[in-house]
Order: C-alpha cells, then sequence, then structure tokens
C-alpha cells in the first residue's frame, strides 16, 4: 500500500510570507495555534502524514532536529491534512500511535477540514515552512540533499538554515523545493 507515487515538489510559497493561523488538535489531546509557539525563536510547520514513504524516510532526522534545538528555542509542529476517510492509516488514532512509536519530540496535529494546508499552500508530505520570531518566512524547502540514504546526506540544508536564523545570519535565497507524496485531498 505504501507504493511510491511519483513525487510532487513544493510550491516554494515567497519568502517574507506571514505564517496563517490556526487550532488544529494535537495527538497529546491538546489544541494548538500559533499563541502556543509565542516563545519561540523559529517556528518549523512541517505537513506530513503517517504513511507516506518520504515521510516515514526523514522521520527520524525531523525528531533528531527538534532534540538539537529545542533548547536554543526552535519548535517543529508536524500537521496532517489527509483525507482519513480514504486513507484510515492516517486517522488520529494511528497518528498516537506513531507519535509514540517513534518518540515524537514535538506536537503532531490533525487538520482534517484541510483548511490549514490549503492556506499554507503545501501540497506534498513533507512539505515544511520554516518561520522566524516574526512569524515571517525565511526557509522553505527541502530536509537535505537525500532523504533516502541518511548516510549518503552531504547537506543537511534545514540544519543550515535553522542555524544562520539562530545566529543572525543570512538565510541562502537559492532553496530546493522539498518533494514528497502529493497531500490526500478530500474528494468534493
Amino acid at each position: 500500500k505504501s507504493e511510491i507515487m511519483p513525487p510532487l515538489h513544493s510550491t516554494m510559497v515567497p519568502l517574507g510570507t506571514v505564517a496563517h493561523d490556526f487550532e488544529l488538535d494535537g495527538t497529546d489531546g491538546k489544541t494548538y495555534s500559533l499563541e502556543n509557539f509565542v516563545d519561540k525563536e523559529i517556528m518549523v510547520i512541517i505537513f506530513m502524514c503517517n504513511h507516506c514513504p518520504y515521510v516515514k524516510a526523514v522521520i527520524r532526522r525531523l525528531i533528531d532536529l527538534q532534540n538539537e534545538f529545542s533548547d536554543r528555542g526552535v519548535q517543529l509542529v508536524g500537521i496532517n491534512p489527509n483525507d482519513v476517510t480514504r486513507y484510515p492509516d492516517d486517522s488520529l488514532d494511528n497518528m498516537k500511535i506513531i507519535a509514540k512509536e517513534r518518540g515524537f519530540s514535538f506536537p503532531y496535529l490533525i487538520d482534517s477540514s484541510q483548511r490549514t494546508a490549503k492556506k499554507y499552500n503545501a501540497v506534498c508530505t513533507p512539505d515544511l515552512y520554516v518561520y522566524g520570531k516574526e512569524r515571517k518566512l525565511l526557509y522553505r524547502g527541502r530536509i537535505d540533499d537525500n532523504w533516502q540514504h541518511p548516510e549518503k546526506v552531504t547537506r543537511q540544508e534545514l540544519k543550515i538554515a535553522l542555524k544562520n536564523i539562530l545566529s543572525k545570519q543570512p538565510v541562502a535565497n537559492e532553496q530546493i523545493p522539498s518533494m514528497g507524496c502529493s497531500i490526500k485531498w478530500k474528494t468534493p
């Protein structure tokens, strides 16, 4: 069932775009909005899901990044926008299981209306957006240069972006889109 479809690439929303607010339920039973993270220097919003092979391949890297940068004011937030009717693997119950099994170190939220994913112009999983203190978009691109083989990664673009933002250095304007499975939109 987790056959690899031709990848979609993120739309590369313009840098400087302001983060859109949301009110979404997490696997921990809490409801989250941007307000919950107002004290964080950097917020990384990742549209992701349970069943996508691209997400499965990089989830450990995301957990490690959160662990590495948590004491420096960086907050990752995973948002699952997939249609759970057609993709029951992505239900909130299954999200809770995966978050617990994998030891998620960041909130994992469900966007059952898909409104948040649409506001962000998200198209694939993973699709990520990095916002600075003013919640303006500073980076939207891939995590690194080898999603399939972590041992072959030569450039950790997301990590470099986080370090640059924290040290008030410019973030590369040349950003390579993230790629992954298409978001599973509800059929109207």
